[in-house]
């Protein structure tokens, strides 16, 4: 028992040394973000085309993820393998485009092969390296600092707090980017619209509202039983009174026929009109479902009528509804 405890407080004890490590190396590297950055900034702003991010290794899987983060927040990118880059690949850069170079050593063959060609096409290199005196280093417009004190691997062999700081400078440039186009939420949903913030920031009342014949609606005339027969038929726990050119005038709930009942009231002899609510809660087609949820529940319903400029009715929509589309 005694080893097994050992082995599990040395492991902890190196979890928390490597995690010590990386967090200094993201804090010491906050502070060298310069001038560099901003022309960075600059030049993905001005790009016509692409971002092509490009790395060997553990460089290209954090490339990867950047290119990915570029992408879904406003700046268009995509990953490009070097050494297939040199074999056909380059083809997907071109005029207008920027490069964006990943190598903590700033000496990878694969990459230093395709720079000077990237160079006659007149393709912008950012580069981020931990060498400012690299090839790649020389051959970029600009060069982006990454440089860690150590890594996190206790043999300084394994690229850990390295690509760490290749990960955070990503995100610091995508941040940065979004911010400067002005990119805004409903920008992001549109980009993952299959994700819950594209279903609560895309999805509009009209999308999801019930219509036509399949909404229960009587005339303020309407004897009680007829009434009771249209809510039946349609099972949306209600019917709306209307007019001739359907303008609301009230609505009748399942909660309202509870409270009748316990009253004792003879329902034979009533009327819609007698019976309905003459306010009920609406909303405009063109709201956000996500809108007409917050309105259920802070009003305590389960249906919400959707009604135009002059209160006539379009539509109803419900709780049922807004959770078999996920927008709740």
């Amino acid at each position: 028992m005694s080893s097994v405890s050992l082995a599990a407080g040395r492991a902890i004890a190196m979890g928390r040394a490597a995690l010590e490590v990386e967090a200094r190396a993201l804090t010491e590297l906050a502070p060298r973000l310069g001038e560099a950055f901003a022309g960075a900034i600059q030049t993905m702003l001005a790009c016509r085309g692409r971002v092509a991010v490009m790395g060997m290794g553990k460089s290209g899987h954090v490339g990867r993820k950047i290119a990915a983060t570029l992408a879904s927040t406003g700046t268009p990118a995509l990953f490009v393998h070097p050494a297939e880059a040199a074999h056909g690949d380059l083809g997907m850069v071109t005029l207008g485009d920027v490069v964006l170079a990943l190598s903590n050593s700033g000496e990878s063959d694969e990459l230093n092969a395709i720079l000077p060609v990237l160079k006659r096409l007149g393709v912008p290199v950012i580069a981020m390296t931990g060498r400012a005196e690299s090839s790649l280093a020389a051959h970029a417009d600009v060069v982006l600092d990454s440089a860690v004190a150590e890594e996190a691997c206790p043999l300084q062999l394994a690229p850990t707090a390295s690509t760490t700081a290749q990960m955070a400078l990503g995100d610091a440039l995508a941040v940065a980017l979004l911010d400067a186009r002005g990119f805004k939420a409903e920008d992001f949903a549109r980009s993952h619209p299959g994700g819950a913030l594209g279903r609560k920031l895309l999805t509009h009342v009209r999308d999801l509202m019930r219509s036509g014949d399949a909404l229960p609606r009587v005339a303020a005339g309407t004897p009680f039983t007829a009434l009771m027969r249209e809510m039946s038929a349609k099972a949306l726990g209600m019917a709306v009174i209307v007019d001739d050119d359907d303008h609301v005038h009230g609505i009748f709930t399942d909660g309202d026929l509870r409270r009748l009942v316990e009253q004792g009231r003879d329902l034979r002899g009533l009327t819609a009109a007698e019976v309905a609510h003459p306010r009920p809660r609406t909303v405009g087609a063109d709201a956000l479902a996500v809108d007409a949820a917050d309105l259920m529940e802070s009003a305590r319903i389960t249906v919400v009528l959707v009604v135009d400029a002059d209160q006539r009715l379009l539509g109803a929509i419900s709780i049922n509804d807004l959770m078999r589309a996920k927008v709740i």
